[in-house]
């Protein structure tokens, strides 16, 4: 069917003056409202306005302009029922066949933290859902374009058809629904938290709190669009596939990176992949990570990349094979041609430089991803977990620390050298599964003791890991000691600062025992599980 009549009612107006240039060149017919006529008049494109249509003008300060049964007839009437093309032409409705509409900018709005509630209530677009939705119901007579991104497409079919094919039209009919699904969904949850916490204060006559983020509402709407389909899952016989979170901005993440060379990625790959860019982002200097299984195998700081990375590997020559790789500096050849020497799956960097990706691209098994600048800000909304029967919420593990403020509870004291590499080890323990035990000296890991059933366990490796460079060296461990036995051990085997949360109602034991093997120890009061 072909497209003789359009609505055209976006806020992005990003290619909306272009594309509507193009539907006048095919003898399409454009009404529109508010400020995109403005746009598109100004632009000398010929466009009627919806108010002249509908013949009743915008009120309530443009609360009501589209929502006239001139336009929603035009609309939903279903063009092979006769009853209903006889009663368009008994009210003397023309067909609406082309609907391009995005909503107000909802979620920008309240990414303020200052934002009020009136504010907030004023951006939530009704008009603009309700039409998107009317024409997705009539998808088989009406095209919904709600991305920008679609535009070309619908126009090359127009071209050389004249018409929009009933496959993209079904496309886009989903995509409208999800649309509106992702606009519902934030509108909601912002009301359910923030709008409450906003309106409970003013009727106690309060200050408003500091928006925190971490507000639980009663219902959670997540939406996922599929990113690609994947070869399998954890195993060959589970089927598997990869989905972006559209409702949560996240900073820098997987999810956005660019692959410029190899195979695509495994599931695995992509939760491994995942795993070493959010460890090596914690890092100021120049820094390397190694990912083997989720877990750091080797990480490193230098003044250079390069250094940076000979040092990773050399934390763990064993284990990097066949592992990770992720650089928080821009990947210079120096640095490509030592990866290079080895077999990994995956090297993550903001960037490549030309020769470096060369280097790297003549390893057709390597894939090689471009992050893009590195944002360290946790990602928004909540860290999910799946549990059969339901889901676990919790807020980001993104606390701030300041090492200067750990309490050193020993006699022994920490240096500033020693202070450097226990923040360092602290950051590494984070990452590491529980129960963590990190080994590390001179800004690089030696040893790591990742999720073992008891901490002793995770320390003994992380001791027999590090070798001779175990003296002089630091230990973190990502929870409280209930017993002595870490602090024995690490004491025997030349460690010389200890840092732990504490909290445990026998840390006196450990700080004893600390004391008398002349090892120092800090308490950060933080605890970081990961399970």
């Amino acid at each position: 069917m072909p497209v003789k009549r359009a609505l055209i009612s976006v806020y992005d107006k990003n290619g909306i003056v272009e594309f509507a240039r193009a539907l006048v060149k095919l003898d399409v017919e454009i009404i529109s409202t508010g400020g995109t006529y403005k746009a598109l008049q100004s632009a000398g494109v010929p466009v009627a306005e919806v108010s002249q249509v509908a013949g009743f003008p915008e009120i309530l300060d443009g609360r009501v302009k589209t929502l006239q049964p001139q336009i929603h007839a035009g609309i939903l009437a279903i063009r092979a029922n006769a009853a209903h093309m006889a009663q368009l032409a008994e009210h003397k409705v023309t067909p609406i066949d082309l609907v391009v509409v995005n909503l107000y900018p909802f979620r920008e709005t309240v990414a303020n933290p200052n934002v009020s509630l009136e504010d907030a209530v004023e951006k939530i677009d009704i008009g603009g859902p309700t039409m998107v939705r009317a024409a997705a119901k009539n998808w088989q007579d009406v095209a919904v374009l709600v991305n920008p991104e679609r535009y070309s497409q619908v126009l090359s079919e127009l071209q050389e058809s004249g018409e929009i094919g009933l496959s993209t039209k079904y496309d886009l009919m989903v995509e409208a629904f999800q649309h509106t699904s992702v606009y519902d969904t934030a509108v909601a949850g912002w009301l359910a938290n923030r709008g409450r916490a906003i309106l409970e204060a003013r009727q106690a006559g309060q200050a408003v709190p500091e928006a925190t983020g971490a507000e639980f509402p009663y219902a959670v709407t997540l939406h996922l669009t599929k990113v690609q389909e994947l070869r399998y899952g954890e195993n060959p016989h589970q089927k598997a596939a990869f989905y972006a979170d559209e409702t949560n901005g996240a900073g820098t993440t997987i999810v956005g990176a660019k692959q410029l060379h190899g195979k695509e990625l495994s599931f695995n790959n992509i939760n491994d992949a995942h795993a070493a860019l959010a460890l090596v982002k914690e890092f100021d200097r120049p820094a390397a990570v190694a990912i083997k299984h989720a877990n750091p195998c080797g990480v490193a700081v230098a003044d250079t990349l390069a250094e940076a990375y000979r040092k990773a590997y050399a934390a763990d020559t064993v284990s990097i094979f066949g592992g990770i790789i992720a650089l928080n500096r821009p990947c210079d050849v120096e640095t490509a041609r030592e990866i290079a020497k080895i077999f990994v799956e995956i090297v993550i960097a903001p960037y490549f430089e030309p020769e470096a990706l060369k280097v790297l691209s003549k390893k057709k098994d390597i894939r090689v991803l471009e992050v893009g600048a590195i944002e360290r800000k946790a990602p928004a909304g909540f860290d999910v977990k799946r549990v059969a029967g339901g889901f676990l919420l919790q807020t980001w593990d993104a606390i701030t620390e300041e090492p200067k403020s750990w309490r050193t509870v020993t006699s022994a004291t920490v240096t500033p050298e020693m202070l450097a590499d226990l923040a360092f080890a602290w950051k590494v323990c984070k990452h590491v599964k529980s129960n963590a035990i990190v080994v590390v000296k001179n800004g690089q890991t030696l040893g790591v003791g990742a999720g073992q059933m008891n901490r002793i366990d995770a320390a003994r490796h992380a001791l027999r890991q590090a070798g001779d460079a175990v003296k002089g060296a630091v230990l973190a461990s990502d929870a409280f000691f209930p017993f002595p036995d870490v602090v024995e051990a690490a004491g025997g085997a030349g460690i010389a600062a200890i840092a732990q949360p504490g909290g445990s109602i026998r840390d006196q034991e450990s700080v004893k025992r600390a004391d008398e093997l002349g090892v120092a120890m800090v308490l950060t009061g933080v605890r970081h599980f990961r399970h």
